[in-house]
């Protein structure tokens, strides 16, 4: 008997989704058994996307309850805003009541001028004649003095002052802003730190010597403060000639967009946040008062100068898989045996640079092809590139300028590359170019024989970038295949010609299949499972926010289909729903590294052909699928696809470490239940760390037969993952 399919269900906030992410992250700040600077690095990590979040997605929330067509109203903007208010207030208490009060236990303080010894102030004092205060310009308001321009997320002081000024004028306000080249952190000089690491920060030196600025007046009352702006960097590409000189142009404007957020310190009286507040133009509830340093991104500061490295993460090295990919051996030689696949941070992303640096000194290779989405301001590969243009080598550089908050970079490198004579451009109009591929063409054969051309390819669900590449979970593939290979080499013709969309052999892309053949996957699954076959869905993803793909998961799911998702960070399906999606598990890992890779399993039967696994470097959201140029690529080696379950999926689903469990409500659980308290009642298993050990590094061991029971556990869970439901 068919089933009929059951409503879809309102979908959970996506603005209030990104929020309950970073709460995800901020609960790592109070685990035991994360070493105590790597806490404060979480905290200094959310503020860092809470910046984002209110620069770009709360800005955008807010455009869109202008427009009387949008379903955006002003109760939804208030129970973000609510939302935030509450994580942010949980955020200063976990930073000051958990994170400092044990830096102050290991003997590394932040004094404050209260704190400070007799030869601590005069040592902050000098600091302060010699390195702060000639580059301070203090501002007193008055019409000829207006309100000055605040970039976005500057550090600024704000003050009333006694008396009258120089002039005899009775103007009480004035402004000082803090230049980003000040370091925000200083360390003490271990003589006067009483054996301690100490630090003062530099609201803290500025505080202390603030009426110096104002000689004759007196300070009766200050805050720090800082707003945050509009950030997304707007051009008409419709109606511009020169894409890159328009962006250009945007960059020195995008500082000072529509201020969204007012941060103010938690004593800053209640007369200066609301002339502030009035200054731009922001309602009440748009003001932030914090417990602490408005920007606690900043802090990062602390944990690079503190010598500590117990109080770290172990180090961890990615390997080079000497097994599959020998040193010192030619890549092209070994990528014509088969494909290779790398699963970052675990393995080395130096094959990757090595491949390419092979490329550039071959001379049988004639051309290079490569898309750059967010690389870096400094890069080998781009490095390489620009040596490959030197040396004659046709390169071909497909360059997203609008990759947020890296145009500038980006730029920057387009235009050395086209200065070397590089062909370089920068996608489609109206659609950001987020795939990440690379295509080598070489000339083979024996000398004065025939020869003939052959591609080699590297795809990726992450970006060329060696540094994340460390810090990322990400997973690359390299191939010499004929039709990958040919696929990839007409996206990029595409993306140079703006010809018409052929069907790629083995490729999807996006905006064109890729989304209809995900649809087209699931609904095989649950035509499977109404056949009482088995059917099966496992998806590993940064985000999930397309309304068709979410109906297209609650239908299979609603048909009997196991589903199992692994989202780290925004998801709007609201799963456990009885009879609509209890079916459906959704899952978000928060752990050591920002996972990344995108993964995406399906099976409607039991035959081998009744499969497909995709790696792709597009999330599950409408931009991905209609926004933007994305692939997608089917690991057709039985052996590699087994290597993505076993590695990308199954540690995941089988984390009681780092895993969180979405309810209905949008609100996340601890898997374990034991992550915040350390209890080690019984053993858990964090699929990042399954990971470390089996690339061969020696990462921490919380107990003595972890490595066994997880290697046991996840081929016991390989078992489950893929039996009929």
């Amino acid at each position: 008997m068919t089933v009929p399919a059951q409503p879809t269900p309102p979908l959970l906030n996506r603005e209030q989704a990104i929020l309950e992410f970073n709460r995800r992250v901020l609960a790592q700040a109070q685990r035991e058994d994360v070493p105590l600077l790597e806490r404060l690095r979480y905290i200094c990590i959310v503020s860092s996307n809470l910046d984002e979040f209110f620069e770009v997605r709360f800005a955008d929330m807010l455009d869109a309850a202008r427009d009387p067509d949008s379903q955006v109203s002003n109760r939804d903007i208030e129970r973000v805003a609510r939302e935030a208010h509450l994580l942010i207030d949980e955020q200063y208490a976990i930073f000051n009541e958990h994170v400092m009060t044990r830096l102050r236990d290991q003997r590394i303080v932040v004094l404050n001028h209260a704190d400070r010894n007799d030869a601590q102030r005069l040592w902050v004092a000098k600091f302060f004649e010699r390195e702060v205060r000639p580059l301070l310009v203090p501002v007193g308001l008055d019409p000829a003095h207006p309100f000055p321009q605040v970039a976005n997320k500057s550090l600024h002081f704000i003050a009333r002052l006694s008396g009258k000024d120089a002039f005899g004028r009775d103007n009480r306000i004035a402004i000082v802003k803090v230049p980003r080249v000040l370091p925000r952190v200083i360390k003490l000089p271990a003589v006067i730190s009483e054996g301690r690491q100490a630090f003062v920060l530099l609201t803290s030196v500025i505080r202390a010597h603030l009426e110096e600025l104002f000689p004759g007046r007196t300070v009766e009352a200050f805050s720090q403060f800082r707003v945050t702006r509009d950030s997304d960097l707007e051009v008409d590409e419709e109606e511009i000639a020169n894409l890159r000189h328009a962006l250009r142009s945007g960059l020195t404007t995008r500082h000072f967009g529509r201020a969204v957020r007012l941060e103010v310190v938690n004593t800053c009286p209640e007369e200066l946040s609301r002339f502030l507040l009035e200054q731009f133009d922001l309602p009440p509830a748009a003001l932030y008062r914090v417990n602490g340093p408005v920007n606690l991104v900043r802090l990062n500061e602390l944990i690079d100068q503190t010598e500590a490295d117990e109080l770290r993460f172990l180090p961890h090295e990615p390997v080079w898989p000497q097994g599959r990919l020998p040193r010192g051996k030619s890549m092209f030689d070994r990528l014509a045996k088969g494909d290779v696949m790398l699963h970052h941070p675990f393995e080395s992303f130096e094959p990757v640079v090595q491949l390419l640096r092979e490329a550039v000194e071959d001379p049988d290779v004639l051309a290079i092809k490569q898309t750059v989405y967010r690389t870096g301001s400094k890069s080998e590969l781009m490095d390489l590139l620009i040596e490959a243009a030197r040396r004659g080598k046709e390169v071909m550089v497909v360059v997203e300028l609008k990759a947020r908050f890296d145009e500038e970079a980006n730029i920057n490198w387009a235009e050395r590359l086209e200065a070397v004579g590089a062909q370089v451009v920068y996608g489609i109009v109206g659609y950001k170019t987020h795939a990440k591929l690379l295509l080598i063409t070489r000339r083979e054969g024996k000398p004065g024989g025939k020869t003939t051309l052959r591609r080699y390819a590297h795809l990726s669900t992450g970006n060329y970038n060696p540094k994340t590449a460390r810090l990322y979970t990400d997973i690359g593939y390299m191939s010499a295949d004929p039709d990958l290979t040919a696929d990839a080499d007409m996206v990029f013709r595409q993306l140079a010609s703006l010809g018409k969309f052929k069907t790629p052999k083995r490729l999807l892309v996006a905006p064109f299949n890729m989304h209809s053949r995900m649809v087209e996957h699931l609904a095989q699954v649950e035509a499977a499972a109404r056949a009482g076959q088995t059917a099966r869905v496992v998806v590993k993803i940064n985000a999930l926010t397309d309304a068709e793909l979410i109906a297209a998961l609650l239908k299979t799911a609603q048909a009997g289909a196991r589903i199992d998702l692994i989202v780290r960070g925004a998801c709007m399906l609201p799963p456990g729903l009885p009879g609509i999606s209890d079916n459906i598990v959704i899952r978000s890992v928060v752990g050591r590294f920002l996972e990344h890779s995108r993964i995406a399993y399906f099976r409607w039967g039991s035959s081998e052909s009744d499969e497909a696994l995709y790696l792709s470097s597009a999330d599950w959201m409408s931009r991905n699928m209609f926004r933007r140029i994305e692939v997608a690529w089917p690991v057709l080696d039985a052996k590699l696809r087994q290597r993505v379950i076993d590695e990308g999926l199954v540690p995941y689903l089988h984390d009681s470490l780092d895993a969180w469990q979405l309810g209905p409500d949008g609100h996340s659980t601890l898997v374990s239940g034991a992550g915040h308290s350390g209890q080690q009642a019984e053993v858990r298993h964090g699929g990042q760390q399954v990971e470390i050990r089996h690339s061969g590094q020696q990462a921490e061991v919380r107990h003595s037969a972890q490595q066994a029971e997880v290697r046991h556990s996840a081929q016991q869970a390989l078992m489950r993952l893929f039996s009929p439901s």
